[in-house]
């Protein structure tokens, strides 16, 4: 019995991806936003529950593989999709057209550019997929996983929402969306090492990098709330390059 409990959790991904999808296309985006977390929250404790179990196999892999894909590859790009649109002139009213009050439109009124955000799903498939052939991440990642990703993405409507006006400009900017999606799609599948967040021992010395990256994560969230998001996945980053320079020097 307790070998279906990871794949449960899994599927569990799954479904809020798949309800993630449904509402990002009916131009949802804040509360796909939130079922996309929810997704993260059972694609973290599945693996953990399969380590603890010992029921780790090959089905689970691929599983996995398959939900994330859903959750944090096609919702994100979606959401860029969407993301353009409002930045070719649909009207923005916060608290409205980003929670599916707009019509969605029909083939006859289809913009080319807003199809540039499916990249980043298209990047994080690729990703998947190189990951579950991949043996040098098996303690850490070669790349931004798509979860961090996707949380990059899915902060953007969430800073709309619950912070109107602050960052409408430049989120709403087409060349600031271009940028990121040309951004994302290339971090998920760089040949950067990052440290992973899994906990061997509980001791300072030897996790030091992921004691200092949770505290100032938290302090962000805290001062800036959903703005730390992209903060957070950018100080990732740079403590996963300034831990790799260290280790070489």
């Amino acid at each position: 019995m307790k070998r279906y409990i990871p794949n449960a959790l899994t599927l569990l991904n799954l479904s809020a991806g798949i309800t993630a999808v449904i509402l990002a296309v009916q131009g949802n985006i804040v509360l796909a936003a939130y079922f996309v977390f929810a997704g993260i929250f059972f694609d973290f404790f599945d693996g953990m529950a399969a380590r603890l179990l010992n029921v780790q196999g090959e089905l689970g892999l691929q599983l996995d593989s398959l939900a994330d894909v859903v959750t944090s590859g096609v919702v994100p790009g979606i959401v860029l999709y969407q993301l353009f649109q409002l930045s070719l002139g649909e009207n923005f009213i916060p608290g409205t057209t980003i929670l599916g009050t707009h019509p969605v439109e029909g083939f006859e009124t289809l913009k080319l550019l807003p199809l540039f955000g499916i990249l980043v799903s298209l990047g994080s498939a690729y990703r998947l997929a190189k990951f579950n052939i991949d043996q040098e991440q098996t303690t850490s990642f070669i790349g931004l996983p798509t979860p961090a990703n996707a949380l990059l993405i899915l902060s953007l409507p969430l800073m709309l929402y619950y912070q109107p006006g602050a960052f409408d400009a430049i989120i709403l900017n087409k060349w600031f969306l271009i940028g990121l999606t040309i951004f994302s799609t290339y971090i998920l599948n760089a040949r950067i090492p990052l440290f992973a967040l899994k906990f061997k021992t509980w001791g300072f010395k030897e996790n030091a990098i992921r004691y200092v990256f949770l505290i100032i994560a938290l302090l962000l969230l805290i001062l800036l709330q959903y703005a730390g998001i992209p903060m957070i996945i950018l100080l990732y980053i740079l403590l996963s390059v300034w831990s790799n320079y260290a280790k070489a020097a």
